[in-house]
């Protein structure tokens, strides 16, 4: 009998635990489609708060981005044209050189004397050339009275001619000696920007046939982009390119304002068979060289300008498993899931090819227990009831709460 009675107890306070713990999870149960429905802010009657944008219309630009790379119009590297001692380096890596400014100066005291040298060697055959015609000049009356030979009036004609050939041989070496000389100084060709220097002074300078440039230097104003887009959009860009509203922006920073604008200057006259691309140009002014020779950048070509975009924030776009979709605010404050058309994004703002009007307000920032048909009102505005009599409004006055007075809406 004690064992039976022990059963019972036993049953009992089991069948009542269980009762006491179902009773706790339907309790929490409510509590979390209270907190759910109220947006976790304590909303009344399962209204959630949320912000929203209306959509405005406004111009946009019409635009196709691709990547670029940043390159110089002109970029020489700078050679030795004659072998020797690097005496002087005149500029300091990473200056801005002007075209025909001296760089270096290599030893020129072996150019100098090679120069003298062939100076001398001139100026002792054009003396022997003036003795070999002063001597013809004498034979030639001579022979016409026949006091000498034809023959040796022959042989003063023949060596004023070759003293004559001798003559501007010299002065050939006298210019080539000359220019040897002038290789000892190495200028600027372009006006830009030097890069790191390969040669040190004291070191022996090779030829152009050897070694590594002496220094490269790149020209930064103006500077050219190259870019590619997909061919298919070729068309269309070759049927703007004329117009005075089509511009190309580059951008290093997808975010940041544009920090130049330039021209189209070139398209390649073949597609990249390998990526279906073609490759395209700009040239740009960069007088405070904001963009640099190598760097990758962001190209906005704008094609032309569309008065009338639908434009909604970027914020309120959301991704879909068919497409995008946004979430619109009805007259009656319930929220719809309305499909939309991207066209395209620039910055944080989003142009809606079709989906949307012109003053749809779209929700911004997506509470967790937002679903469609759920009633919100917009964060900031003043809801209706016994509570919302008597609060201030923006303008510090209190709702008179009589009828027909109007009251807040979201």
């Amino acid at each position: 009998m004690k064992r039976l009675w022990m059963a019972v107890i036993f049953i009992t306070l089991a069948a009542g635990g269980f009762g006491a713990w179902w009773w706790w999870q339907q309790g929490d149960m409510r509590a979390a489609e209270s907190r759910g429905a109220t947006g976790g802010k304590g909303g009344r009657g399962g209204t959630l708060v949320v912000k929203a944008a209306a959509a405005i219309v406004k111009p946009m630009p019409v635009l196709i981005e691709a990547v670029g790379t940043v390159e110089p119009e002109h970029s020489v590297q700078v050679r030795a044209q004659v072998s020797g001692v690097l005496q002087a380096v005149l500029f300091k890596e990473g200056d801005k050189v002007k075209a025909g400014q001296q760089l270096f100066q290599i030893d020129p005291r072996t150019f100098q004397a090679s120069f003298q040298q062939v100076q001398a060697q001139l100026a002792r055959d054009m003396a022997q050339l003036e003795n070999a015609k002063v001597q013809q000049e004498r034979l030639e009356p001579l022979l016409k009275r026949e006091f000498i030979t034809r023959q040796e009036f022959d042989v003063a004609v023949t060596s004023t001619k070759s003293l004559e050939a001798t003559v501007a041989a010299d002065r050939a070496m006298v210019e080539q000696a000359r220019i040897q000389l002038e290789f000892a100084r190495i200028y600027s060709p372009i006006a830009g920007r030097t890069g790191t220097l390969a040669i040190k002074p004291g070191n022996l300078v090779p030829t152009a046939g050897g070694g590594v440039p002496l220094v490269t230097i790149n020209s930064t104003d103006p500077i050219l982009v190259s870019f590619s887009i997909p061919e298919r959009q070729l068309e269309e860009v070759r049927r703007y390119q004329n117009e005075k509203d089509m511009r190309i922006e580059i951008l290093p920073d997808r975010t940041a304002p544009a920090a130049a604008e330039g021209k189209l200057v070139f398209i390649d006259n073949t597609v990249t068979a390998q990526t279906g691309t073609v490759l395209l140009r700009t040239s740009v002014i960069n007088k405070e060289e904001l963009l640099w020779p190598g760097q990758f950048v962001n190209v906005r070509i704008v094609l032309r300008i569309e008065p009338d975009a639908i434009v909604v924030p970027e914020a309120a776009v959301q991704p879909g498993q068919d497409g995008s979709f946004v979430y619109l605010i009805d007259p009656d404050s319930k929220v719809v899931v309305q499909p939309v058309k991207i066209s395209r994004q620039i910055g944080n703002e989003i142009v809606i090819a079709s989906g949307v009007k012109a003053g749809n307000r779209v929700i911004t920032e997506i509470p967790q227990a937002l679903q469609p048909g759920a009633t919100v009102r917009l964060a900031g505005s003043e809801g209706t009831g016994e509570k919302g009599k008597g609060k201030k409004g923006k303008g510090g006055k209190k709702d008179e709460g009589k009828p027909g007075a109007k009251k807040a809406e979201g």
